[in-house]
C-alpha cells in the first residue's frame, strides 16, 4: 500500500502557525486516499461475478424433486394468503349484513372483531332517522287562493289567539 502524504508540516517550538497547504499538495492528498480507497474494490466486479456463478451452479444442482418442492411451498403460501382474505371478506360481508354498517367501515379480520366494530360504529352514530319536533304544525292544503291570501289567512288566525 502507497505512503500517505506527510500532512502535517513540523512546526519549530514556539510558532503557532497553522499549515496551509497549496492546491497541488491536495490534490496529492486526495489522489492517494482516492487511489488507496480504489484498490480496496479493484475485485469487486470479479467476486460478482463468481457469486453470479456460483448461484448460477447451486440451481443447476438442484434435483428437480426439489425445484418442484420449492414450487409446491410458494404456491401453498400464496393460496394460504388467498384463502385468509376470502375468509376476511366473507366476515366482513355477513357483519355487514347483519348490523346494516357498511362493508367498508369495517377493518376486522375476524367476524367477532367486525361484530365489536359495527356495534362500536352504531354507538358512534346514534339513533337512525329525523329526531321528533315539538310542533309538526298543519299542512294547509294546496290550492286554497293566492299565496298572499294564504298568509294573511294564516296570520290572522294566529294573531287571535
Amino acid at each position: 500500500m502507497a505512503e500517505t502524504v506527510n500532512q502535517e508540516e513540523k512546526q519549530t517550538p514556539g510558532s503557532s502557525a497553522e499549515k496551509t497547504f497549496t492546491q497541488a499538495e491536495l490534490d496529492a492528498i486526495v489522489a492517494d486516499r482516492l487511489s488507496r480507497e480504489r484498490a480496496k474494490y479493484a475485485d469487486f466486479d470479479i467476486l460478482k461475478d463468481k457469486a453470479a456463478k456460483f448461484d448460477a451452479a447451486e440451481e443447476a444442482n438442484k434435483t428437480e424433486l426439489q425445484k418442484a418442492t420449492e414450487a409446491v411451498t410458494r404456491e401453498k403460501t400464496r393460496a394460504d394468503d388467498l384463502q385468509k382474505q376470502i375468509d376476511t371478506m366473507t366476515a366482513r360481508s355477513k357483519v355487514s349484513a347483519e348490523t346494516g354498517v357498511p362493508v367498508s367501515l369495517l377493518t376486522g379480520t375476524t367476524e367477532e372483531e367486525c361484530k365489536a366494530q359495527a356495534e362500536a360504529l352504531k354507538k358512534w352514530r346514534g339513533p337512525v332517522g329525523y329526531p321528533d319536533t315539538k310542533d309538526p304544525g298543519t299542512i294547509h292544503p294546496a290550492g286554497g287562493g293566492k299565496t298572499r291570501d294564504q298568509f294573511s289567512d294564516w296570520f290572522n288566525s294566529n294573531l287571535k289567539k
